[in-house]
């Protein structure tokens, strides 16, 4: 499959040598006879003649690692992307309009196969991705010591993304793809160990999990009978203040009731003893849970 694309990937570079240069208006002719009469032929023709374009912007992209005939195999696929969309009517040349496409097609191919680990799938983090290297190059030869910390925030600021997303694709950048899978050491040929080995699982063994779960439906159980020796305000105010995401302040509750968040303060801590009373007495054990 490798060896198919690469000799595809090859013939298209032989064929835009001999493509012929078109007109703008033979690019305009060609053009309208696709949108207005589906010529297949006139749409292959034009895309053909802008091969030079695709191999121009393809070699910009060798430098991350990938075959050549790749790159513009995948560009190639833009470039007739872009002549079944091109409309004459928008008084633009057609390797204007092509550009963006074929740009677009062989950077999503960088990104799909630059890494095992999927990475650029933001507008924000492809342009990270693409930028990242020229940017860092260009602070370097700047007079004076950057820190890394202070490169990231440059680059950062330049590109529009959160400094955190800089310093990960740096390091992502800066060193190849770990298998889990991969021997702990190359120097012990009778070590069976693998890096995924030495990974600590921090959840807790299903036992543990199944006992936080059966001890945390028991305490909310009694909680909410506790909760039955408040009066209709006891009850309100706990709800609010306590038993909620957001609890509410003091002065905003105090002014929903009509009365002062001093009050307020002075219901709720008699509602908390309360509560805690009634725990201590139906569950002793209730109370070291919730304390």
């Amino acid at each position: 499959m490798a060896q198919h694309s690469k000799s595809t990937g090859t013939g298209i570079m032989r064929a835009a040598s001999q493509a012929p240069f078109l007109t703008r208006e033979e690019e305009h002719e060609l053009a309208v006879r696709w949108k207005e009469q589906r010529d297949e032929s006139a749409m292959h023709r034009l895309a053909s003649s802008h091969m030079r374009l695709v191999i121009a912007i393809a070699t910009r992209f060798r430098h991350y690692g990938l075959q050549m005939p790749d790159l513009v195999q995948e560009g190639h696929v833009g470039l007739l992307e872009a002549a079944a969309r091109f409309d004459p009517a928008r008084e633009v040349r057609f390797s204007t309009y092509a550009t963006w496409w074929i740009r677009a097609a062989i950077q999503d191919h960088i990104l799909r196969n630059w890494s095992i680990v999927r990475g650029g799938t933001s507008s924000g983090q492809k342009a990270l991705f693409f930028n990242l290297r020229r940017l860092r190059a260009r602070m370097m030869r700047v007079p004076g010591s950057h820190t890394s910390a202070q490169m990231h925030e440059e680059i950062a600021m330049a590109i529009g993304v959160p400094q955190r997303d800089v310093a990960l694709m740096d390091a992502r950048l800066s060193g190849p793809d770990l298998s889990l899978n991969a021997p702990v050491s190359d120097d012990d040929p009778n070590s069976s160990s693998e890096r995924g080995d030495f990974l600590v699982d921090e959840a807790p063994l299903p036992e543990e999990a199944v006992g936080m779960s059966i001890d945390s439906e028991r305490r909310s159980t009694w909680l909410h009978a506790a909760l039955n020796v408040l009066n209709e305000r006891e009850l309100k105010i706990l709800r609010e203040r306590r038993l909620k995401d957001e609890a509410v302040t003091l002065e905003a509750l105090g002014s929903r009731m009509g009365i002062s968040k001093e009050r307020v303060r002075q219901i709720e801590n008699r509602a908390l003893e309360k509560v805690r009373r009634a725990l201590v007495e139906r569950h002793p054990e209730a109370y070291l849970s919730f304390s």
